[in-house]
């Protein structure tokens, strides 16, 4: 793809732009000035120079200001990543506003609420022309709400971003100015961002990392390069799109970066950073990567990255790499249920502090309440501090352990189990590319671990193997019930594991598993004890007993019931290797015929008459 001139090193070309500079904006506007022929944003047929970009975003915010756009209104941003995107963003804050940002994939329905709760009377959205984004009105259509609550901040909002909110609803988190430059500063400065660098532009426009990829680049008068949408969908097209395009600083999604470092790269690789993030990293990178890849956490309500650590090859096996330590201008402390300092090494929550704490929930003052506290343990009056609700822990070299989500930490048969350290060590398994492991159950009243597994070639192992896999790292109350090969996880628009969607058992009106009619009594007998030990109303015959919640206990309670009723030994690997009931009926019948010709006709017929079978 031919690309748009870069001026060589003019003087101070090099310096780091805006010392003294408060809004992102503003560093914009001095990347313009130092080179207004370099390349700013492109994609597939499609180029913005720095010059370009400043006179088409001036256009925007003069048409949001005819329209009667104010200082600290809300402005929807629905463009696709493009140009545009780019252009929309800096003409909206240049305009005095906030943008609103919002991935026009989303569903009517989704767009519609969104659009109504920021009360956002202008849209910014894609037109024909990749490089320059329609101004709107939307009039009456939409909200009822002219002034947003924008939170208890006295620093202007920057843009808002909407997450999921467990009820259901979205919330929309505003994000002021002062975060959002800490943001750029210390990306700029912690990977030596420059003007010569070319950067990514990936992440799905209501997905933060969006900010976080657009704003540091541009600011330091960068290149950013969207990749076609196609090339996304495939991971050998997304690595050579890399390598052609000449990328140095780029962000994946986590799921997508485990995936990369797997494959192999060739030299005229010029990426220096390879940056995960939205998700779990279980993975260490391996040897021989040209670039380093860097692990970061964050949350929205803290300004997208709070924690950050470049791994190397030598991270521990034996557990899932650290998230870091805090970037510059936060502050972190892991604390109990009483919201009290716990002792280094010890789990706890982590709350978020500094310049990154977001304003607060979009119309929503008494969620904000609940999760945005004052900080009782600094000493900076007003501060507040943002309770994440995940579990973590700081390790002995200072770096955090991310334990998984405090909600999502569940109890099983009396013991608390983190869902996340049981992926991390099945992903020690060389035939286990990437997996997600959930709790199900809730049906039947006990919860039980199932472990969703992508296989790294045409091997699948089966439960056994993975269960002595895991058996040798963690305990037995740690082994997931089920195991279920997927030829992919699903995943959101964000990236992230889209647990919603991974398949399940699926319940009748009645209560019991769908599966083929019973065609013996012995089938039906061995079902109803299966279903008895696993306190289900009913099973279907091919439905898989670990994954309706077996484990081993259940299996070898399952084996001595059937033993007694029917006179024969069942070996225990019998639920193992067949662990549906007309797996294990077929097994039962075939050793009781076994057992039959071993024995005289009358010790036979005993045994036919004590086995629920017809003869």
């Amino acid at each position: 793809m031919a690309s748009a001139r870069r001026s060589g090193n003019s003087p101070g070309r090099e310096r780091r732009l805006g010392a003294s500079v408060d809004r992102v904006e503003r560093l914009v506007s001095e990347a313009v000035a130092a080179d207004p022929a370099a390349l700013a944003v492109a994609s597939a047929g499609a180029e913005l120079s720095y010059a370009a970009l400043a006179e088409r975003a001036a256009t925007v915010a003069e048409e949001l200001r005819q329209l009667g756009v104010r200082a600290g209104d809300l402005v929807a941003l629905t463009t696709a990543r493009s140009p545009a995107m780019a252009v929309g963003a800096l003409g909206i804050l240049q305009a005095g506003a906030a943008y609103v940002s919002l991935d026009p994939s989303y569903p009517r329905e989704r767009l519609d609420f969104m659009l109504a709760d920021c009360g956002a009377r202008v849209v910014v959205e894609s037109s024909l022309d990749p490089c320059a984004p329609r101004v709107t009105s939307l009039g009456h259509r939409v909200g009822s709400k002219a002034r947003p609550q924008l939170g208890g901040s006295d620093d202007p909002a920057a843009y808002v971003i909407y997450t999921s909110g467990s009820t259901g609803i979205p919330k929309g988190v505003v994000v002021p100015h002062a975060g959002l430059l800490n943001l750029v500063r210390w990306h700029q400065e912690a990977f030596g961002v420059s003007a010569q660098d070319r950067a990514s532009l990936v992440a799905s426009p209501g997905f933060d990392a969006s900010v976080w990829e657009l704003w540091p680049y541009l600011a330091a008068g960068a290149s950013l390069h969207v990749p076609p949408d196609e090339v996304r969908r495939d991971l050998t097209g997304w690595r050579d799109w890399l390598v052609a395009e000449r990328i140095t600083v780029s962000f994946a999604p986590t799921a997508v970066a485990e995936r990369l470092m797997e494959l192999p790269w060739p030299k005229e690789t010029v990426l220096r950073f390879l940056l995960a993030g939205g998700d779990t990293l279980l993975v260490a990178p391996p040897r021989g990567l040209p670039f380093v890849v860097v692990n970061n956490y964050g949350v929205t309500e803290a300004t997208v990255v709070s924690t950050s650590v470049s791994l190397t090859p030598s991270e521990s096996a034996s557990s899932a790499p650290p998230i870091g330590r805090p970037i510059t201008g936060v502050e972190l402390h892991v604390v109990d249920d009483q919201l009290l300092p716990v002792v280094a090494g010890e789990p706890g929550e982590l709350l978020v502090g500094g310049v990154c704490v977001a304003s607060g929930y979009l119309n929503r003052p008494e969620l904000t309440a609940e999760r945005f506290i004052t900080d009782h343990l600094g000493c900076t009056p007003d501060a507040r501090l943002y309770r994440t609700g995940d579990l973590v822990r700081a390790r002995p070299d200072g770096n955090l352990e991310f334990l998984g989500r405090m909600d999502d930490q569940v109890k099983i048969r009396g013991y608390r189990i983190e869902c996340g350290e049981v992926a991390a060590g099945l992903l020690r398994h060389a035939d286990v590319r990437s997996c997600a492991v959930v709790a199900t159950g809730e049906h039947s009243g006990e919860r039980r671990l199932v472990a969703y597994l992508v296989a790294t070639g045409e091997r699948q192992p089966d439960a056994e193997e993975l269960r002595a896999h895991l058996a040798l790292i963690l305990p037995d109350h740690m082994l997931p019930g089920a195991f279920v090969w997927l030829a992919e996880l699903p995943t959101g628009p964000n990236g992230k594991i889209d647990r919603e969607a991974l398949p399940g058992p699926e319940w009748t009106e009645q209560g019991a598993l769908s599966g083929d009619m019973v065609t013996s009594d012995l089938e039906r007998a061995v079902g109803a004890t299966v279903a008895r030990l696993l306190g289900l109303p009913g099973i279907g015959v091919t439905e898989d007993f670990f994954l309706l919640g077996g484990h081993s206990l259940l299996a070898a309670q399952v084996i001595a019931a059937l033993s007694d009723q029917i006179g024969v030994e069942v070996p225990l690997r019998a639920v193992f290797e067949g662990p549906s009931v007309r797996e294990l009926a077929a097994e039962i019948e075939r050793l009781v015929l076994a057992e039959i010709e071993e024995m005289s006709e009358d010790e036979a017929e005993q045994l036919v008459g004590r086995s629920p079978r017809q003869a």
